[in-house]
């Protein structure tokens, strides 16, 4: 039976409610009895938070028309659960174990070209590369360091561990200093620059200075000054597939270590498959360690705030639901994870524990107000379900922008944020009342007096009293405040420039960082940018015409700053010309002699295509487009003299170059014009123009904020920054929605001095979300990967600021309009 009750007013003055000056009304007991007036523990609730007793719901199940509201009437949805809890808990749990099945076969897509695809002509170049020089993306850098590497019994162990090597399944080719040959002679076959028995004395200082000074490998597979030596291993990629990366990572690994064991050298292992294979296990490992660490920071909190293990495991069940149905969804459609959608973890978290914590916390102080579980669940949903469905509708619509984007990536980003809100929603609206109608069964222990104590509970409750007393006497202050520091943080934000580096995208505590770097101190660089020729029909490889446009168009690349390690056709041609054999017929039965696994690198099977391969070092994209730019602007000459010719400049740096400045640009105005959707969405749902221009400034604010600490420190507009940010914003829209449902009700109902009691009655809640939500991103601070570790602590700056902006700010200019225009209700 619903309890009939009367709507009262009461005064937020503690002295006025001290000195007794209330009305007296109804309060429905948990034993379903009638008392006249407040019980003891009820004053003092009222005392230490300073609230009224909101007016009872209308009775959302029993036909009267309550009209659809802010919410559409979709929270509903949470009424209609609590008539059938238990078969409402069954269905939840059957699709808890599809989602389940869904999550064993969620997988990780750790390449990264599938961060820059996209529909343009660079891309389709580079997917054409790709097809025809497959050994690129298979690679295995296996980087060999000592102080003198250049004597004889290491190079035996070079060539021990290049024979070893060999025996590895999947192994489809090496290069390494040993693939050198001598000029060719009248024998077949060139000799090798290396013979099989290595010389002592002087003609082993011949030696060295040979291959140290050798056109191939000459600065390419050995450092000039005879430290490091680089062996290239080429993967099988059906090998791959069959026998899994992190096998054959290993086997390479185990058979490297056991030859340099003992020696004092030092080999490291990097190229884009060990990448690849590090970048899966960090993801793993971050989603497994991060977000169980995460969780358990939140349910500490909670425990301290509610002081209740019911109320605490029914508020973290939600989001943790939330994220096994998304996640499972993934999986059941075939989406994999990469460095995007890792993030819709926390975004998931970061709304459904907001929303869950609102309504739990509304449930919680109507059962200590007297009220049985079933009522306080029904008010709950009355006062929180309609700003739940606002947040999560204009969270999804904003999200939704990003499908204008011309990334894929982007785009599936987008659609699935979007689509992972509204199973937040769900899993809030839905779980958060049947379990509260299930678990909640001892309603009269919530009514009991409590030690007059020191409580976490409290000091939020302190806290927030003060603020909205602040707030209210200091509001004009508070709001100039908050416009300058919009602005001053906003030039920060709008100067930064957007900055990629493959090092900040892969784990930069493993292996494959470190034997990058030292590749590109000793050997220019790890990332090759090319310069892709397609001949024309009738066009042949060896033409005078074909060669004239290699070497023009390896000058042009030779004149590249910060590029090196240049390998092509023209190389070994300028190599015979030293060694007096100058015509394309030699160079011809050359190049059909070396071993294929060298010449597929430069020349595609059917002699239709050749690369120029340079390599740079891992440079900011900013300071790497000029240098592909020009690349490219140099070859138009030879592109209006070659016509029959495709000249075109492309490799993962080069697209990278291109690609990540727009694509965060499309994630920075993806950004801006959520918020402006989003505004848009608040004047419309609310009916009020100021309530939309009163939210821009708090909205704005947090992600001004993290703009300007990204500002102070050098770190420029990143992807993760970017992604960082629009999480963020969704928590920071989330509590504004909230606050602003919350003003919507206490104006409705009449009550004195609206604002600061939504301040007091919002108050703790919105520090306790802030304070889980930054605990359990902070953690990320500790990941292996230098993007999610910047995703944390930005995320927790933006959480922060995004609470003063709606606790602080938003307060501020409601109450600035009250004393400018004389209306409210003062």
């Amino acid at each position: 039976m619903i309890a009939k009750a009367v709507q009262v007013f009461y005064s937020c003055n503690t002295a006025q409610i001290r000195n007794g000056i209330m009305d007296e009304h109804k309060t429905p007991r948990a034993d379903g009895q009638q008392d006249q007036g407040n019980p003891p523990v009820v004053q003092r609730e009222l005392e230490q938070q300073s609230v009224d007793r909101s007016p009872p719901q209308p009775d959302l199940l029993s036909g009267e028309n309550t009209g659809l509201g802010l919410g559409l009437g979709l929270e509903r949805i949470g009424s209609v659960a609590i008539t059938r809890p238990w078969l409402w808990l069954l269905v939840m749990l059957i699709i808890s174990l599809i989602a389940s099945f869904g999550l064993t076969r969620l997988n990780v897509d750790d390449s990264l070209t599938e961060l820059f695809r996209s529909d343009s002509l660079e891309f389709k170049k580079y997917e054409v590369l790709t097809k025809r020089f497959p050994a690129s993306e298979y690679d295995v850098l296996i980087v060999v360091e000592h102080p003198d590497l250049l004597t004889p019994d290491r190079i035996e162990r070079l060539r021990e561990i290049t024979l070893e090597l060999d025996f590895v399944a999947a192994n489809q080719g090496i290069i390494s200093i040993f693939s050198a040959r001598e000029p060719p002679s009248d024998k077949p076959i060139p000799a090798p620059l290396i013979p099989a028995e290595i010389p002592q004395g002087e003609k082993f200082e011949t030696l060295k200075q040979r291959i140290l000074t050798d056109e191939i490998v000459g600065g390419k597979m050995i450092s000039k000054d005879g430290t490091l030596a680089l062996i290239v291993m080429a993967l099988n990629r059906e090998a791959v597939i069959k026998e899994g990366l992190k096998k054959i990572v290993a086997s390479i690994r185990t058979a490297v270590d056991e030859q340099v064991s003992g020696t004092q050298m030092k080999a490291t292992l990097s190229g884009p498959p060990v990448i690849q294979l590090e970048i899966r296990n960090a993801v793993l490992a971050d989603r497994i360690i991060y977000n169980s660490l995460g969780f358990i920071l939140g349910t500490i909190v909670c425990l301290l705030f509610f002081r209740s293990i019911a109320l605490t495991l029914i508020t973290i069940a939600a989001p943790a639901m939330a994220i096994l149905w998304s996640l499972g969804a993934l999986g059941l459609v075939g989406i994999e994870l990469n460095l995007f959608l890792n993030v819709i973890t926390p975004l998931i978290m970061v709304i459904a524990y907001s929303d869950a914590t609102h309504m739990m916390f509304v449930i919680r102080r109507h059962l200590r107000l007297g009220y049985n579980r079933v009522e306080a669940v029904k008010q709950a949903i009355y006062e929180v379900g309609p700003a739940c469905v606002l947040t999560s509708f204009t969270t999804a619509v904003a999200l939704s922008s990003l499908i204008f984007a011309s990334s894929a990536l982007i785009r599936t980003f987008g659609i699935v944020a979007a689509f992972s809100t509204i199973i937040s929603f769900l899993a809030v609206i839905i779980l958060v009342p049947v379990l509260s109608v299930l678990l909640l069964r001892n309603e009269a222990q919530y009514t009991k007096p409590r030690k007059q104590s020191v409580s976490f509970g409290r000091l939020l409750s302190s806290g927030a009293s003060w603020v909205g007393d602040s707030v209210r006497k200091h509001a004009g202050t508070y709001a100039l405040i908050g416009y300058l520091l919009t602005i001053i943080f906003g030039a920060a934000y709008l100067s930064l420039e957007p900055r990629y580096r493959l090092a900040d995208q892969v784990p930069d505590r493993e292996e494959a960082i470190a034997a990058s770097g030292a590749l590109d101190d000793k050997l220019t660089g790890a990332n090759p940018v090319h310069i892709m020729i397609e001949l024309g029909e009738g066009k042949r490889l060896y033409s005078r015409e074909t060669l004239g446009l290699i070497a023009e168009a390896q000058k042009i690349m030779e004149k590249s700053p910060d590029m090196g390690n240049i390998w092509s056709l023209e190389v070994l041609r300028r190599w015979l010309i030293d060694k007096g054999e100058i015509d394309a017929e030699t160079l011809k039965k050359y190049v059909d002699v070396l071993p294929k696994t060298l010449t597929r690198r430069f020349i595609s099977e059917d002699e239709k295509t050749v690369l120029i391969t340079g390599r740079m070092p891992d440079l900011n994209a900013a300071n790497l487009l000029p240098v592909v730019d020009k690349i490219d602007k140099q070859l138009r000459l030879l592109r209006i003299a070659h016509a029959d010719y495709e000249l075109s400049v492309t490799g993962l740096p080069a697209i990278a170059a291109r690609n990540s400045a727009q694509m965060i640009g499309e994630l920075g105005f993806g950004l801006m014009s959520t918020i402006a959707i989003v505004v848009a969405l608040i004047a419309v749902v609310f009916r009020s123009f100021y309530a939309a221009l009163a939210s821009i400034i708090p909205n704005l604010f947090p992600i001004f904020t993290a703009g300007f600490v990204l500002y102070l420190s050098g770190y420029g507009l990143q992807f993760s920054s970017a992604v960082a940010l629009t999480v963020a914003f969704g928590l920071a829209v989330n509590d504004t929605i909230h606050f602003l449902h919350r003003l919507h009700l206490e104006r409705q109902n009449g009550h004195k001095d609206s604002v600061t009691r939504t301040v007091k009655l919002m108050g703790p809640v919105l520090m306790l979300t802030t304070i889980v939500l930054v605990l359990g991103l902070a953690v990320t601070a500790f990941s292996g990967l230098p993007s999610l570790r910047m995703f944390g602590w930005l995320s927790a700056i933006t959480l922060i600021a995004a609470f003063f902006g709606d606790i602080v700010l938003l307060p501020a200019y409601y109450n600035l309009e009250k004393r400018i225009t004389g209306r409210g209700d003062d």
